[in-house]
């Protein structure tokens, strides 16, 4: 199967009620020209997992401010002030999950694991309605596996098959994101021949990833 493709075609499966994954760290590594092109298609009622919300004319904050979004998962929200705005009128959901937890849950999510125990968040709101586990008399969290329909990736270099390079910060969740989700849509800078890259570049493997699409 081609995976170069172009946005329109890459986002023709999104629809209202979607589950997406976005990369990115306040806005560092966020695929803006696919969230341009979400803004525009108009989908509404999604989920979005994601560090944060970014800011209100950049990256997923774009997303908020047009009202797409009903549930925001995230670790962070506090540069854009529409999410907290829509959180407090009841107008969006926010899960609010430590950053650590949060891309523990993903990565279990993409390995197929059950879910992951941590220490954080043991004693305190966090731990509310979740499972305690008791391992060696100390208490740990059971935190469920997230995964997603749809992942939206920002990297900087591909080949043909999809085989992905990330530049320097935006190595942050980007990679992980990429295995957690049944659709992965990476948004890259630059595409090479298969044979191109040193393989030890290759920060995830082709074989996760369904299109790529040319910033």
């Amino acid at each position: 199967m081609a995976k170069l493709t172009t946005v329109e075609q890459a986002l023709a499966h999104l629809e209202h009620g979607s589950v997406i994954m976005i990369g990115g760290f306040l806005g560092c590594g966020t695929p803006e020209a696919l969230i341009d092109a979400m803004v525009d298609k108009g989908c509404r009622e999604l989920t979005i997992i994601a560090n944060d919300s970014g800011f209100p004319t950049k990256g997923i904050g774009k997303l908020i401010v047009a009202k797409q979004v009903k549930k925001l998962i995230a670790s962070h929200i506090g540069t854009n002030a529409e999410t907290g705005r829509q959180m407090q009128a009841n107008e969006l959901a926010v899960e609010l999950v430590p950053q650590g937890t949060l891309i523990e849950r993903i990565r279990c999510g993409g390995a197929g694991l059950g879910g992951i125990l941590t220490p954080t968040g043991v004693g305190t709101v966090v731990a509310e309605g979740k499972e305690i586990i008791n391992v060696d008399g100390q208490n740990f969290l059971l935190e469920k596996p997230l995964t997603a329909e749809i992942a939206l990736l920002n990297a900087h270099k591909a080949d043909e098959n999809g085989n992905l390079v990330f530049r320097r910060s935006a190595r942050n969740f980007n990679p992980v994101i990429g295995t957690a989700a049944k659709t992965v849509i990476a948004q890259v800078q630059e595409i090479v021949p298969v044979g191109a890259l040193d393989p030890d570049e290759v920060m995830l493997p082709g074989i996760f990833v369904d299109f790529i699409v040319k910033s």
